[in-house]
């Protein structure tokens, strides 16, 4: 009978089915959230669940200072969301789709971070029809804020 793979060539394909199965699986634990919002505010628990369903462990905090944590992680009043979230390095404040949201996380720019200002109807746990192309904005230290990504 014919060898087929000799040890060292049969490791290296071991290696290559555990590499590729890796690459495939879902990640080991998920990012952790932490939601600053309105005790009364429902759509902000909504938003949170809509994190949790694509992939991200939410610590949800109530709070009366919320516009006092928006203003501390450096976004200027008229841009403020109605919830404040902490990912990794960066903030996100309001409603900001799971799309940018990914891709602040996967192309880690030097801002500190996004906001979606407002209540935009029809964006991720508003309830109601999209109205318009939502603006997302970077937050930058010492700049006014500048269109991120369009959705």
């Amino acid at each position: 009978m014919k060898k087929l793979f000799g040890s060292t060539s049969l490791a290296a394909a071991g290696s290559v089915a555990v590499l590729a199965m890796s690459l495939n699986a879902a990640p080991l634990a998920a990012e952790t959230v932490t939601l600053y919002k309105n005790p009364q505010c429902g759509c902000c628990e909504s938003y949170a669940d809509y994190l949790r369903e694509n992939g991200f462990e939410v610590d949800v905090k109530p709070t009366q200072d919320l516009v006092q944590i928006s203003s501390d992680a450096g976004i200027p009043e008229d841009f403020q969301g109605c919830h404040t979230s902490f990912i990794g390095d960066y903030v996100i404040s309001g409603h900001v789709p799971i799309d940018v949201v990914k891709k602040v996380l996967s192309e880690k720019p030097d801002i500190a971070g996004v906001t979606l200002p407002g209540m935009p109807m029809g964006s991720p746990g508003m309830g109601g029809a999209k109205q318009e192309p939502f603006k997302v904005y970077a937050i930058e230290e010492g700049v006014d804020p500048t269109v991120y990504a369009v959705e």
